[in-house]
């Protein structure tokens, strides 16, 4: 099983291993102070994904509406079993806010959950970064990040840098203070160097 420290002492020991990598890291890391990076696990890579389809390319307040407005289609209060979410018609689910892209994405994520693609919680748990990101980016619309988020988040793995986060980017633009941000080829290449405290790494910029 593939679980991550993810405790204040190892945040804390993370940030002090970044701010040795150099005097930018050490600035920035004193001057937005300990790592709160929180996960949410518990939560399906079923489940994981949906949420992350509705979220993509929203303000999060609009985000939350669409998702609030498709849950209350299922008054028990519990997240849809992808068989009930399958039910759903692309109507229903267009009235609650979503195109017609994500209503395809998210009723394929449901489908590779019934078919055993997207594993289960505990299956992942076992699986490798690598491995879970090759096989859940062969599903329609879902793309690298939005794995990434689910292995960040949901499986509480502490050595992902999501490259093609604007966010991390920018962030690590303005930490150096560049007059452009990296491409997602040269931040893997940079973000090497801070492994295998990634996670803790993509937080910090992201705060920048």
């Amino acid at each position: 099983m593939i679980l991550a420290d993810l405790s204040p002492q190892a945040f804390e020991a993370a940030a002090a291993w970044l701010a040795e990598q150099d005097a930018d890291w050490a600035r920035h890391i004193a001057a937005v102070g300990p790592c709160l990076h929180r996960a949410t696990p518990g939560r399906e890579p079923y489940e994981a994904l949906v949420r992350a389809i509705a979220y993509q390319q929203l303000h999060a307040r609009a985000a939350e509406a669409i998702l609030g407005r498709l849950l209350a289609l299922f008054p028990d209060g519990a997240f849809p079993s992808p068989r009930q979410l399958l039910a759903v018609t692309p109507e229903a689910m267009r009235a609650c806010g979503l195109s017609a892209s994500k209503i395809a994405t998210v009723h394929g994520i449901a489908q590779a959950r019934v078919e055993g693609v997207v594993p289960s919680r505990e299956e992942a748990l076992h699986m490798s970064d690598a491995a879970l990101v090759e096989r859940l980016v062969a599903l329609r619309g879902v793309g690298r990040w939005t794995v990434e988020m689910l292995l960040i988040y949901s499986l509480e793995r502490s050595d992902i840098l999501p490259v093609d986060d604007f966010g991390v980017r920018e962030g690590y633009r303005r930490m150096k203070g560049l007059d452009k941000a990296p491409t997602p080829a040269q931040m893997r290449v940079l973000g090497g160097a801070w492994s295998p405290y990634r996670t803790v790494a993509a937080w910090y910029l992201w705060r920048a």
